[in-house]
């Protein structure tokens, strides 16, 4: 049997503000039966757009199998906020959340949060592993069995089952826990996009870290490559600085208005794509290209037996052949988890403790991560 690929699309549609518009995309993707989509973000004020995280968190309720990834960016942010808003996206869509790593390098998203200046890519990039280090730690620092909410006790968590996290990287300090429980994924689901040329001997600074970063804290990887050769190259370099593990979706602009548009598309997939696990495609008109995809392409790979009839699976990482991963700190000693067995049912620990984190679904004020905070310290 021929290998089933991988199928993702970009939504991005400069100049739209609607969220009907976006369902509409969306719904086009999971007829396709797409494994996710995207949509970028930016810090900048032009142009303007829809918070990406914000629009698939819409999403999620009138989509059922489509995997949902937007950008969020790690410049000018802090990675506990980062983690419960991704962990909140997987809740909502029942495991189908994934988080497209992204970095701010402009002045002007630099001058809209007032904080810091631009830095070089390559700091940028380290900055962003750090946060991915963080965020997914701060997934961890629940045990999968730590909500108990049990009513007749009045008993909501087993708080030898939250965990400190206590990390300390180059650039952020986060003690920990998480204020919401475990991801229904275990974690979201990671993309980066690399460039071939970020993986060449003569690859700047900027392009190294990026590489580093995907290799070490990816799922997913979004290739840019000009040519079935460097295609190919670069995805072996990858498998062996990420592992085999790791799936690569090489970027492609489409724009699939006539027959030998959709025939190069078919015969690029037929004939392997160049060493990687399937194509993420880049409408140049989403609606009409979606469409197309969905009534044409799709069927006629599948056809060839190239691509799913259906969805297989409940989470993103099934569609992807991803394992659920357990938290790091399940079998860590009882010392190390937080004092105390129970909380109320209302997220107040049953003997007074400050280190009690709320029940998911308080108000955010009550978690703010500041450097006196008990549940989640974070410095910058």
């Amino acid at each position: 049997m021929p290998r089933q690929l991988h199928l993702s699309a970009a939504l991005d549609s400069p100049g739209r503000f609607d969220a009907a518009h976006f369902t509409d995309l969306a719904r086009l993707a999971e007829r396709a039966t797409l494994d996710f989509v995207t949509l970028d973000d930016s810090y900048s004020p032009e142009p303007r757009r829809l918070d990406a995280l914000a629009t698939f968190a819409r999403l999620a309720p009138v989509t059922h199998g489509l995997g949902l990834v937007p950008t969020v960016t790690t410049t000018h942010t802090e990675p506990f906020h980062t983690s419960i808003s991704v962990n909140t996206l997987d809740w909502v869509s029942e495991g189908r959340a994934g988080w497209l790593v992204g970095v701010s390098d402009t002045e002007a998203e630099a001058r809209a949060f007032g904080r810091r200046g631009t830095a070089p890519a390559e700091e940028l990039w380290a900055e962003a592993a750090d946060a991915a280090d963080a965020a997914s730690r701060l997934w961890d620092s629940w045990e999968d069995d730590a909500e108990i909410r049990d009513a007749a006790t009045g008993r909501f968590v087993d708080r030898a089952k939250l965990h400190h996290i206590d990390f300390e990287g180059p650039y952020f300090s986060v003690r920990g826990p998480s204020i919401t429980p475990r991801p229904p994924q275990g974690r979201p689901v990671i993309a980066v996009t690399v460039a071939a040329a970020d993986l060449a001997p003569d690859a700047g600074p900027g392009g190294r870290a990026r590489v580093a970063t995907a290799a070490r804290h990816a799922d997913v990887v979004l290739l840019d490559a000009p040519d079935r050769a460097t295609r190919l190259t670069a995805a072996t370099e990858l498998r062996l600085r990420g592992g085999e593990a790791l799936r690569i979706l090489a970027r492609i602009p489409v724009a699939l208005t006539t027959a030998a548009a959709t025939a190069d598309l078919l015969t690029e997939a037929t004939e392997g794509g160049g060493g990687v696990d399937g194509f993420h495609l880049v409408p140049a008109d989403p609606a009409r290209d979606l469409a197309v995809l969905a009534d044409h392409v799709v069927p006629a790979l599948r056809e060839r037996g190239l691509f799913r009839t259906g969805y297989t699976g409940r989470t993103l990482r099934d569609r992807l052949g991803l394992a659920r991963p357990a938290s790091r700190y399940a079998s860590a000693a009882t010392g190390a988890a937080i004092t105390s067995s129970t909380a109320t049912a209302t997220g107040a620990a049953t003997e007074p403790s400050s280190t009690a984190p709320p029940a998911a679904g308080t108000p955010a004020a009550a978690g703010t991560p500041t450097r006196s905070a008990a549940t989640a310290e974070v410095t910058r």
